[in-house]
């Protein structure tokens, strides 16, 4: 196909400003609307650059990181509410510095730095820390293991037999995440999870933050239906600030990863393009979810790769391909996607939505180059934002 961004290096990462408002302004719609507060998930996106964006939308992030609450402090420009499975003693101090608000996963983890909220609240009165625990309300509707935190044996939070009969003292909110790009009824049943086995806690707290994975700009997205359940739950707690954190519904659908075919090799009649990229190292949750990506002028055919026969037959049909990564991992290919056309080396391959997740997860496994990462700005322009050279994959490693 043509390339649809000409003046920008290839392969890269694109991400169209145009897109980015329109998703950030309907998240401030509904956080108006429903008197809640959404907050950036860094682990799904943490392009700084783009943090002035943000800014003019929300006021504040999610870390789960000494560096990623650092972000939020240096460039975001306000302190992190930071959860961590685990909390370490040599790095708390800098979650303390860094962090409005910080959810401990577990009571021993609670009873371990609770004293030192205390002390730094003691010390630094306008820049207090507000404690929360995790809890597990042993329900989600996430159909991938991989990422289901409320899954029996979860290291995820405190179960409600596990809450002590009086909470520690400073424990001032509830934090629970249940949620991957899911839909406003599945929000629905977790709040009813939560009254069910959490419900007299409530009134003990003073915020409910309710984690990510609330896919509020999906097209088909019942925003009315969530904008209700949240209303009515605030009337039943009107003393609970909410807190809603998702990452991917910031960045989705945002900008395609965009990349070019090296070579085309065939193998039992399947024929693989091989591109400048690799979903193990540029698009990781293509293959943990299985996520299957749009490509720009494709039709997408989903196949079991351990069908062999149907693979084959697939794999048969005219301008039809597997998308192959430049890495040496036998694992590191999709397919099919079926084209008007005959492919051909040098062609440009746009494969959508890529900016969330995609972006923080890459790594340089097999020493290939990372995409650069870029912006189209309103006005049309093409801006390059980073751009990765052998120093960066050298620097890694020493």
């Amino acid at each position: 196909m043509q390339n649809p961004y000409p003046f920008l290096p290839n392969p890269c990462y694109v991400l169209e400003e145009r897109l980015l408002r329109r998703n950030l302004e309907l998240i401030k719609s509904i956080a108006e609307r429903a008197g809640v507060e959404f907050i950036l998930a860094f682990k799904a996106f943490a392009l700084w650059k783009t943090f002035p964006i943000f800014r003019e939308y929300i006021s504040h992030t999610t870390a789960s990181s000494p560096w990623e609450a650092r972000l939020a402090l240096d460039e975001f420009g306000s302190r992190a509410h930071t959860y961590s499975p685990a909390y370490e003693d040599d790095s708390f101090e800098e979650i303390l510095r860094c962090s409005s608000h910080i959810t401990f996963n577990s009571m021993t983890q609670a009873e371990t730095f609770l004293p030192r909220v205390e002390c730094w609240n003691d010390m630094f009165v306008t820049k207090s820390v507000s404690c929360g625990l995790r809890i597990n309300p042993e329900r989600s509707e996430i159909e991938t293991a991989l990422y289901d935190p409320c899954a029996p044996g979860s290291r995820f939070g405190i179960t409600a037999d596990q809450l002590p009969e009086v909470l520690p003292r400073g424990i001032e909110g509830f934090h629970c995440h249940c949620h991957c790009e899911s839909d406003s009824h599945a929000l629905e049943h977790t709040l009813q999870t939560i009254e069910e086995k959490f419900g007299q806690r409530l009134a003990e707290v003073k915020w409910l933050n309710l984690g990510g994975g609330h896919l509020v700009t999906r097209a088909d997205y019942d925003v009315e239906h969530l904008i209700k359940v949240l209303t009515e739950f605030k009337a039943r707690h009107p003393h609970l600030q909410i807190i809603l954190e998702p990452g991917s519904a910031f960045a989705w659908q945002t900008g395609p990863l965009v990349s070019k075919v090296v070579d085309i090799v065939e193998n039992h009649g399947i024929r693989t393009a091989i591109l400048n990229v690799s979903f193990t190292c540029h698009m990781p949750d293509c293959l943990e979810m299985p996520y299957w990506p749009k490509v720009r002028g494709a039709e997408t055919i989903e196949v079991d790769a351990n069908d062999a026969e149907r693979n084959r037959e697939v794999g048969a049909q005219p301008f039809t391909y597997r998308l192959g990564g430049n890495s040496c991992l036998s694992g590191d290919f999709m397919g099919f996607w079926h084209f008007d056309h005959e492919l051909r080396v040098g062609e440009v391959i746009v494969l959508e939505d890529m900016i969330h997740y995609t972006t923080v997860k890459t790594c340089t496994f097999n020493g290939i180059k990372h995409p650069s990462i870029a912006i189209v700005r309103q006005s049309g322009e093409q801006k390059v934002l980073r751009q990765f050279y052998y120093q960066d994959y050298r620097d890694r490693m020493d």
